[in-house]
């Protein structure tokens, strides 16, 4: 017999709210100021402060990545938060290989570029697990009030206000 296991988190019934647990306004406000700072650092490491090529160089694009979760983080979308949890390890790794490989200021503005991916790391690690704890916290809560209540009706047939 094949055992299955539960559904990691189940999906809330239609018209639910989920109440915001305290900490995760502030881990995405340090998840919006780590991307944007990385894109500041990213842009003004490439065209002024240590070009890889005098005049500036077109791996200034390599922020592109880095706006394109800006709504998604400002509209606090969870898939965004899970999706540049990973995409800022590129981003390490740039930031690692060029600290120890560059000299002089390029080398500095990489350390920074390491501890801000590591903040927005994180930040949006933060932001994931007291977001999916409060949902899990919410939802047992909606089912002992239903079985308090002696409801029998499926999540998807019950009323929603």
């Amino acid at each position: 017999m094949k055992k299955t296991r539960p559904d990691p988190m189940p999906d809330a019934p239609p018209g639910t709210v989920l109440p915001t647990p305290a900490g995760v306004d502030f881990a995405r406000r340090a998840a919006v100021a780590c991307t944007l700072a990385l894109i500041v650092l990213g842009l003004a490491w490439e065209l002024w402060l240590a070009p890889l090529r005098p005049g500036g160089s077109t791996l200034a694009l390599k922020v592109l990545p880095l706006c394109l979760p800006l709504a998604g983080l400002l509209k606090n979308r969870m898939y965004t938060y899970r999706m540049l949890s990973l995409l800022v390890w590129l981003y390490v790794m740039e930031g690692s290989v060029r600290a120890w490989s560059d000299k002089g200021l390029s080398a500095w503005l990489a350390g920074l570029e390491l501890l801000l991916c590591l903040g927005l790391f994180v930040a949006c690690t933060i932001h994931i697990r007291l977001r999916l704890k409060a949902a899990r916290a919410a939802l047992a809560a909606a089912a002992n009030t239903d079985a308090d209540t002696g409801a029998a009706t499926a999540p998807s047939q019950r009323e929603t206000t």
